[in-house]
């Protein structure tokens, strides 16, 4: 029960810090292509992330060892999340626009069920598919539907292309956690996912170029790789190690909630009756499935051994 409490904590608030993501991403958008951006973000993420992960070593006086296997989990972790997923956000979003990307990116804890499932065996029982549904309806409540799919067709594609690999991902850092920490997992993945980037960028620099003229740009790539990148992914692995992944996906849900919620508060944008009927929906789907009865006998933790990638 513990566990489950400090797993929904971690995951609300990493799913808070990215409800701000998509703004600041598409205002930095303007200024730097998304490779770069990505690439930029990810050396700022890897070395908050390194420095950290030395220093709890040092502390500790542990050594992580690593054999082929666990080194293609992470490699895989680093391409199809942290690369392919991120890419795809960027570019959806700057397709598109942030408001569409928050709407098409929620629909990520429907694959994760879905992949938790089938690759971690998962039971997909109908408290599950209750608050999933619920969930699913409050965030629709609170974004509402006047988006302009029509003129945004590719950039909403992508933005599917996103969640469906983000899921992904999800699914097997909950492979990874049953050998390895969740800040040595976030910071090795990150570190293959710039590498993956590097070229991307550097064919993106011959036909593009940077600019960091303003404060602003500068402080939204902070944001981007030290609180939305090194601090979120952190806290959204550590949640998911605590948890079902299927049970943390519904915690996504809080991103579409908390980045209206901010747009209120630094905007000054209004917010209506439907923000408030979509939060309550979000937070009963959550409650739903974070308060279970514990069934003698039962073992709550999965076991995932020898698992090829």
């Amino acid at each position: 029960m513990k566990q489950s409490l400090f797993g929904g904590i971690y995951l609300s608030l990493a799913a808070g810090i990215w409800g701000g993501t998509f703004v600041v991403s598409k205002y930095v958008l303007d200024y730097i292509p998304p490779f770069t951006l990505i690439w930029i973000r990810y050396l700022v993420a890897f070395v908050v992330l390194f420095l950290f992960l030395k220093i709890t070593g040092r502390r500790n006086k542990s050594k992580t060892r690593m054999g082929k296997q666990e080194w293609l989990l992470l490699i895989w972790l680093g391409f199809i999340g942290y690369f392919v997923s991120i890419a795809l956000q960027f570019i959806g979003t700057k397709l598109s626009d942030a408001h569409t990307g928050a709407i098409i990116t929620s629909s990520t804890p429907a694959f994760m069920v879905l992949f938790a499932r089938f690759i971690l065996k998962e039971s997909l029982t109908l408290k599950k598919i209750i608050s999933l549904l619920l969930a699913s309806l409050g965030v629709v409540t609170i974004i509402g539907w006047d988006v302009k799919i029509g003129d945004y067709l590719l950039g909403c594609l992508i933005l599917v292309g996103a969640a469906v690999t983000w899921a992904l991902l999800s699914v097997y850092v909950k492979v990874a956690a049953q050998k390895y920490s969740s800040l040595y997992i976030t910071t090795w993945s990150i570190f293959f996912a710039l590498l993956f980037t590097t070229p991307a960028m550097a064919v993106e620099l011959q036909n593009s170029k940077v600019e960091f003229h303003s404060s602003y740009i500068i402080l939204g790539i902070l944001y981007l790789g030290v609180i939305s990148t090194a601090v979120a992914f952190f806290l959204w692995n550590k949640g998911l190690e605590l948890m079902d992944a299927g049970v943390g996906s519904l915690f996504f849900f809080f991103q579409p909630f908390t980045g209206t919620l901010l747009g209120w508060l630094l905007l000054d944008e209004k917010l209506n009756s439907s923000f408030f009927l979509g939060g309550f929906m979000i937070l009963a789907a959550v409650l739903i499935v974070s308060i279970q009865s514990r069934q003698p006998g039962r073992n709550p933790e999965i076991e995932v051994r020898n698992h090829i990638v």
